[in-house]
């Protein structure tokens, strides 16, 4: 039987090297930086406050190290976009600019900055303060990410869930790329508990949420409780077809635990029904439709015998266009 799930195994592990996005028109600044981070860091590059904006949204970086004077849009304006963004709000910035003056240095801390470091640069400076900063935001996603567990199950709550269902689906529509939400529900939960007793009922689930989160091992996916013996899981980047694939398998690995349930109308074990809702790449949808449509989709399931996957894609009426 599989092991009950640790908080530790809920929190998605820590990258080997963090990442850092060093935005400059200067090319010769952005080869400094590169030579001075490399080595801890993957460094990503930007030439304009647009990139970096664009880049900071679809493939959110540790930390950004933001030049002041730039074309188009100045690095002052970038880091308020970037504050005003709850995609990118928790992403700390730093200017690294040629502006000694304290009122210039006042204002990038006014727009959001947590630091200001001036050129030509330190190379040991530069990298303890960094550090510090990147530090920081570990352990602040660490604490944010743990407000956010259930307290029995170690996995994500529904507040999380939904939060970053949002998210998702924000990035999922600038990104042009599928999402797919499952809803999945312990078949005859009732009866079990009924029969064995609550602490064996909190045992299951347990054992039901390590699977879950053992066979969606990805990044980016996220599994949560959503009430009772019900968990909701997001798959980012996801076609219909793989996630049903997906669920089809996580099926079959809770059916096989082994759980004893003498009580269920459909196993001697433990099984779950799950229900698969995917908004197409090419659809702005909302949250509230599509986990509606997944959660049709479980009643499907749940009605068609239990212990099986049903799924549909996103109804067009049910979409914000």
């Amino acid at each position: 039987m599989t092991e009950p799930l640790s908080t530790a195994a809920a929190l998605p592990p820590v990258a080997a090297k963090p990442r850092l996005l060093v935005v400059d028109d200067q090319p010769i600044n952005i080869q400094v930086m590169h030579q001075i981070f490399s080595g801890e860091y993957q460094v990503f590059m930007a030439t304009n406050g647009p990139q970096a904006i664009h880049l900071c949204k679809t493939n959110p970086p540790d930390l950004v190290l933001l030049d002041v004077v730039m074309p188009l849009v100045d690095g002052y304006e970038v880091c308020r976009l970037l504050k005003a963004d709850p995609l990118t709000r928790d992403i700390p910035v730093i200017f690294v600019t040629a502006h000694t003056e304290a009122d210039q240095e006042t204002l990038g801390l006014e727009v959001g900055a947590v630091d200001f470091i001036t050129k030509p640069v330190v190379p040991a400076v530069v990298k303890a303060r960094v550090r510090t900063h990147v530090t920081l935001k570990q352990q602040s996603d660490l604490l944010r990410k743990m407000a956010f567990l259930d307290g029995l199950l170690g996995v994500f709550n529904r507040r999380y869930f939904d939060q970053q269902l949002e998210t998702e689906l924000a990035r999922s529509h600038r990104s042009n790329t599928p999402l797919c939400v499952l809803m999945l529900d312990v078949d005859f939960f009732k009866k079990y508990n009924d029969t064995y007793g609550h602490l064996a009922g909190d045992d299951c689930l347990r054992n039901v949420a390590a699977a879950i989160r053992q066979a969606l091992r990805r990044p980016g996916d996220v599994v949560a409780r959503y009430g009772g013996e019900e968990f909701a899981c997001i798959l980012p980047e996801t076609p219909l077809e793989d996630a049903i694939t997906m669920a089809k398998g996580l099926e079959q690995q809770i059916r096989q635990l082994g759980i004893p349930h003498s009580n269920s109308d459909v196993a001697q074990v433990v099984t779950v029904s799950i229900g698969v809702c995917c908004k197409p790449q090419d659809v702005v949808g909302l949250a509230s439709a599509l986990v509606a449509q997944a959660d049709a989709q479980l009643y499907r399931a749940k009605h068609s015998g239990r212990a099986q996957v049903c799924g549909a894609m996103l109804a067009s009426e049910n979409s914000a266009k």
